[in-house]
């Protein structure tokens, strides 16, 4: 009797492997970190083979953990961080260089110059996107240009390109399938999200060869079986979909208007738009969040904020003004307010919606009578504050009020930070029991694929569960308004 599913979450920093059952609770659990490579500076890079290794290593811990055997698994769901590109020899399996990270700079001359000879606006109707080292196509070019003999090996047919997923399920089925997801291929600046296919023409503008490229199939569809000798026995692969959209997937969010926001390193909001792309006139990028074999894609706005649990592992790592990242609570709490004082922690540049890379982390408001847990308060309060500005540009875009928000990730276990959330926004803010949406949202498009779950009905009666918390908004409208002013006089400061 096949009992569980097996959810790869194949993250930047470490990779994880989850055992759930029919009920959607966690059984077994195994993780493993893998090195991060930094050649020069604003470069990033990860061994591809260790990811492997390491997955399947963590997909064996957590089967042992969880006492079950191949024989016991549906299927197999893949989310992975999304951007970073992989491109390996299609005879050998060999990766031809180390996998370039989401994270890397070192293509930003080449969307500069895409920027500057026009093709912005192309792009972005194509794709959604707006040109960014962030996504993968100048990553491919990259390293076709740079290298030695890459670009003459992919003109002869000789190479794949894959995103993490890609890689992962190539390997798992010992090559039998080079595919990808739709969600994972809206975030390469190559696919048309608008005739869901590979475009020849931006394919043509970064010079990539389209026989690289993997097949796009349904986030939640047979891929093909693992290789017996990996897990025991044949084990279907039938559900892939990047963090992001796996984690909206998660929080059953199934309907026009649905919005999550995962508090991590940085915050990643994204909103269901429905059956078509909803182009963003607010600062956001408009991506692919899932498609169920036999159904229309569903599409999201998607808005990311690059520094907020990481506004916390300042505090702790350089400032020295707590110890631990969960003390920032206790320490926000002792104060009822911040003193007038407002931090924006800009230190790579702000993300969405106002896209400045010159601006720069500042605190405002300082006076002889602020003290430490007043700046501990405000560095929380920014995160709220950063994602209110997302949200608010939803609405924009929407052109309605977004009724609650779901949060997950880490941070999202701060109550005082999911309070001032709700009570800023002016919305409610639900916490489900268990934040491991992510890998939930690659369980259940694998379970949808193989019949474990009957249909997403079935989804939506286990996402809650006991334990799920929402946080409402307790001040008044005067009051809001007066904070946010101050934190947009406080951006406006910060910017250029």
């Amino acid at each position: 009797m096949k009992k569980y599913i097996l959810a790869f979450d194949a993250g930047t920093t470490s990779v994880r492997c989850l055992v759930m059952d029919k009920k959607g609770r966690i059984r077994g659990v195994g993780q493993h970190e893998f090195t991060q490579i930094f050649p020069r500076p604003g470069w990033v890079e990860h061994d591809s083979e260790e990811i492997l290794r390491m997955q399947m290593a963590a997909a064996r811990e957590a089967m042992a953990n969880c006492g079950c055997t191949a024989g016991e698994i549906a299927a197999i769901g893949i989310t992975n961080q999304r951007e970073t590109t992989v491109v390996w020899d299609r005879k050998t399996g060999k990766p031809i260089c180390n996998a370039i990270v989401w994270q890397c700079r070192r293509t930003a001359k080449i969307c500069d110059k895409l920027k500057e000879d026009g093709y912005a606006d192309l792009i972005r109707e194509k794709t959604g996107l707006v040109p960014d080292a962030y996504f993968s196509g100048a990553k491919i070019k990259w390293i076709l240009d740079n290298v030695e003999g890459a670009r003459e090996r992919a003109a002869a047919g000789e190479l794949c390109f894959g995103t993490v997923d890609s890689w992962l399920i190539w390997n798992l089925t010992g090559g039998a399938a080079h595919v990808t997801d739709v969600s994972n291929a809206s975030r390469t600046m190559l696919f048309n999200i608008n005739t869901m296919e590979w475009d020849s023409e931006l394919c043509r503008l970064l010079d990539i060869p389209m026989s690289m490229l993997p097949e796009v199939k349904p986030s939640s569809c047979v891929y093909g079986e693992t290789v017996p000798e990996l897990l025991g026995a044949p084990i279907p692969v039938s559900g892939a979909a990047g963090d992001q959209q796996a984690a909206l997937f998660g929080q059953c969010a199934f309907s026009l208007g649905d919005v999550k926001n995962t508090y991590g390193t940085g915050c990643f909001m994204l909103m269901n738009t429905g059956d078509s792309p909803l182009r963003s006139e607010s600062g956001l990028v408009s991506t692919v969040a899932w498609q169920i074999e036999g159904e229309a894609p569903v599409y999201a706005l998607e808005g990311s904020v690059f520094v907020a649990g990481a506004v916390v592992q300042w505090l702790r790592d350089e400032m020295k003004l707590i110890s631990s990242s969960a003390e920032s609570e206790t320490v926000a709490k002792r104060v009822p307010d911040t003193n007038g004082c407002y931090f924006v922690p800009a230190f790579t540049g702000m993300g969405a919606p106002y896209w400045d890379q010159e601006a720069r982390g500042i605190i405002t408001g300082l006076t002889r009578g602020t003290g430490r847990a007043h700046i501990v308060r405000a560095a929380l309060e920014s995160i709220a504050y950063q994602s209110c500005d997302v949200l608010f540009s939803m609405e924009k875009d929407l052109g309605r009020k977004i009724d609650s928000l779901r949060a997950d990730g880490g941070a999202s276990a701060n109550n005082f930070l999911m309070k001032f959330q709700s009570d800023v926004a002016g919305i409610d803010v639900i916490r489900p029991a268990s934040v491991e949406t992510t890998a939930l949202g690659a369980a259940f498009l694998a379970g949808l694929a193989v019949g474990f779950w009957k249909d997403r009905a079935e989804l939506l009666s286990l996402s809650m569960g006991d334990g799920a918390r929402v946080f409402s908004p307790a001040i008044e409208k005067e009051e809001r308004e007066e904070l946010l002013a101050g934190w947009h006089r406080a951006v406006k400061k910060c910017r250029g």
